[in-house]
């Protein structure tokens, strides 16, 4: 533990926490322990990748990252999340954990593991059928068969219902052809294409005896024994920001033929005679069917983002710890950088907001392994599942970008050496927030499905139909349908002090603090439902309120999912036996949820739940939380688990 550490202050009372390491890191790793313990085993067998990222040409990178992948497969730590029956773990959670404890380590890897296990095998599992897992299942599991998940487009990223890929099915030959018609419809970006996939799983638009059926996908030869399949033309993407271990590239089809069996037809399929057959009728329900059960991939995005971030954290923490800088007073040694109170300012509040997300994210990964487990089979589970996984990947994957530039900024100078991690850091995660669905527009779907409650309707309106969904309800209609905890009509029973309890209540007291972040989310929700009908009813196009309120849709979705990250580290913390574990992570839940609260102080001062004395009084409540904080900061960053071996910071951490 920290040398700096003081048991109590007298003139106080406070009595500071004493962390069991271990034992918080057993309270972190949760059920999942097993095999976060195996990821960290392997991410130390294979530290070395670090340093080769920097010292091998690309090509030889790429093969590198490449037998890593492999290797770590036949440990089974890539497998958890496919069936038992097939050579795989049968456990979405632990392959969720198991990813999120590979981002400790070089990131190239895990965007490799992603793709090839979650994204081009997650498709053939949740998409394909019997026959799909049969044929291809065991030999991707073991990293035998390199696939690529083939979606995205150079002329439509996030769009993904307008792709212009097409799949015509050839009544004659029994089969498809797939066609690239332009260059805005060739695929791009796609992780694994430029060398080492076999297989592609390539999305298109389905075309049926001459009708569009929407997008599907299908399961396509892009290499034949390590050149391009005949009709397939791919394109390296080349050196990139970072993550240069993956080799993204493009791919074109020139009238690609593929057997009928090609598709993968879970919830679509196309009969021998040409006839399409569908047991969901509504071509948008089915197509946002066909894409939640690809949302593993936001999950294990956002987990990553926050483990990033632990990494950052963790070196700064270290580094603020050992390094001395300025007198603080004469005859005195230099003083460590953390007894700096703007030091703690800039490095504390994260790691509270770290903590915060991890437990949102267990929350988040629990969801997900009941609806795809079948143990949770409600359809606005999986709706609630979907929108909480957006939110979280937003977040998550935000909060890894300030993060890591706050902790290079931290460092100083050593901190931009390449030796020191942060240059890596910072490239190779820059990213996340873009692939996965683009934040912003994330954040938008979190906000329909807040706007119409998650109704059953929800996948059948496109921004149109949300509008008018909107605009046909009274606007206390929509509040009451989607206000979790109706607020304004509870207040008097939630807190003392009646009209006043914004006023009145401690601040350190969990229920003032849910309290504020709740009537912010419902507050703006009933705002954003008032202008969206106010422009309607001013006969405004739908298209053109929808793009008029949009900073008012980002900021409602961002405020939803802080509140349900405030909630999960609350009800986590409440559920502690007491002890000094207990005690540290209230102290960090408080700072959490107050330096969220003073961060949006303008918002709550403007909406008269914030006095000015009361935003100065938080801002003082978090200064004293962070010298609080201060002693155990170290021990906060060492419960993470994070291997020294890919720390990887000589100069910061020793």
């Amino acid at each position: 533990m920290d040398q700096e550490k003081a048991s109590s202050t007298p003139a106080t009372g406070y009595v500071q926490p004493e962390i069991d390491v271990s034992a918080l890191a057993g309270v972190l790793d949760g059920e999942y322990a097993g095999i976060r313990d195996l990821v960290r085993t392997n991410l130390v067998t294979y530290a070395s990748v670090l340093e080769e990222a920097d010292e091998l040409g690309l090509d030889a990178y790429r093969e590198r990252v490449r037998e890593i992948v492999v290797k770590m497969a036949a440990t089974g730590q890539t497998g958890m999340g496919f069936p038992t029956e097939y050579g795989g773990g049968g456990d979405v959670g632990a392959s969720i954990a198991a990813f999120e404890t590979l981002a400790f380590g070089d990131l190239s890897v895990l965007v490799k593991v992603g793709v090839q296990f979650g994204l081009f095998g997650g498709a053939i599992l949740h998409l394909g059928t019997e026959r799909h897992h049969d044929t291809h299942l065991p030999a991707l599991i073991t990293g035998e068969l390199m696939g690529c998940f083939a979606m995205t487009e150079t002329g439509h990223g996030s769009n993904v219902q307008a792709l212009g890929t097409v799949a015509r099915y050839d009544s004659a030959s029994r089969g498809f052809v797939i066609t690239t018609p332009d260059d805005r419809a060739r695929k791009d970006y796609i992780g694994n294409a430029a060398r080492h996939a076999e297989l592609a799983v390539v999305f298109a638009q389905l075309e049926v005896d001459g009708r569009s059926r929407g997008v599907h996908a299908f399961v396509v030869p892009v290499r034949i024994g390590g050149e391009p399949a005949p009709g397939v033309r791919i394109e390296d993407d080349g050196r990139k920001m970072g993550l240069n271990g993956v080799d993204n590239g493009r791919i074109w089809f020139d009238d690609v033929r593929v057997p009928r069996e090609a598709l993968l037809n879970r919830f679509a399929d196309v009969t021998p005679e040409g006839v399409y057959e569908s047991a969901i009728d509504n071509p948008n329900r089915r197509f946002f069917t066909m894409l939640g059960t690809l949302v593993q991939g936001r999950v294990s995005v956002a987990g990553a983002g926050i483990n990033v971030a632990k990494v950052a954290l963790a070196i700064a923490t270290k580094y603020a710890v050992r390094r001395r800088q300025f007198d603080a007073a004469p005859d005195t040694e230099e003083q460590l950088l953390l007894d700096y109170g703007l030091h703690q300012r800039r490095l504390l509040p994260l790691i509270a907001r770290t903590y915060a997300l991890h437990v949102a994210q267990d929350v988040l990964r629990t969801q997900l392994h009941e609806v795809f487990s079948g143990i949770e089979e409600d359809a606005q589970a999986r709706r609630r599942l979907e929108s909480r996984a957006a939110g979280m990947k937003a977040l998550g994957t935000w909060h890894a970008t300030r993060v890591v530039q706050e902790c290079r900024e931290a460092c100083g100078g050593a901190g931009y050496l390449a030796v020191n991690r942060f240059a890596a850091l910072k490239s190779d995660s820059d990213v996340f927030t873009t692939f996965e669905g683009d934040n912003h527009v994330l954040l938008q779907l979190v906000a329909k499905g807040l706007l119409t409650d998650y109704a059953s309707e929800f996948e059948d309106l496109d921004q149109l139909g949300m509008v008018r969904h909107v605009t046909g309800l009274a606007v206390d209609t929509v509040i009451e349908r989607t206000s979790a905890h109706k607020l304004l009509e509870r207040v008097r029973d939630l807190l003392p002090g009646g009209e006043e309890w914004d006023r009145e209540a401690g601040l350190l007291d969990s229920e003032y603090q849910l309290a504020m972040v709740r009537f912010r989310e419902e507050h703006m929700l009933a705002g954003l439902a008032r202008r969206i009908k106010r422009g309607i009813d001013r006969k405004g196009a739908p298209g053109a309120v929808f793009s008029q309120v949009q900073d008012h849709v980002i900021a409602l979705a961002r405020a939803h999912v802080e509140r349900l990250v405030t909630e999960a580290f609350v009800d986590k913390v409440r559920s502690l036996p007491e002890g000094g574990e207990k005690a540290a992570l209230a102290l960090l839940c408080d700072l959490f949820a107050l330096s969220t609260i003073e961060a949006d102080r303008a918002w709550f001062m403007e909406h008269g739940r914030l006095t000015v004395q009361r935003s100065k009084a938080i801002s003082r409540e978090v200064n004293d939380l962070c010298r609080k904080v201060r002693p155990v900061a170290v021990d906060l960053v060492d419960a993470w688990g994070i291997p020294s071996a890919v720390l990887r910071a000589p100069d910061l951490v020793g």
